[in-house]
């Protein structure tokens, strides 16, 4: 018998998640350390509906609007993990697949 976690499996209708930047990759493992159960639901969030329109998802807008990813422009989305925290992540969206490109675990200054 092999022992080892099992991983979830997607459905063919959710999106798949990948960091964008070692910035990311880092800011999630820190946001993982203090807000495990939003984490969680965030993630089930964008894999399943990451360009739907709600209070704690939603487009950047201005200067911060876009991302330029591998010579390509993207619309900026922002996450916000708990209601009332200040963590965010920001992401964008290619074909089927949610890249993360910035998780801050406190209120971004440049959003300020």
């Amino acid at each position: 018998m092999t022992k080892g976690k099992v991983p979830r499996p997607a459905k063919k209708s959710e999106f798949d998640i990948e960091f964008a930047s070692r910035d990311a990759t880092s800011g999630w493992r820190d946001l993982k350390a203090t807000t495990l159960n939003a984490l969680a639901d965030s993630w089930d969030f964008l894999t399943r509906t990451p360009l739907e329109r709600t209070p704690t998802n939603y487009p950047l807008k201005g200067e911060l609007s876009m991302v330029s990813f591998r010579g390509e422009d993207y619309e900026r989305w922002q996450h916000k993990p708990t209601q009332g925290g200040g963590s965010r992540i920001w992401f964008f969206v290619v074909g089927k697949t949610v890249y993360l490109e910035q998780v801050h675990t406190h209120h971004p200054n440049r959003t300020k």
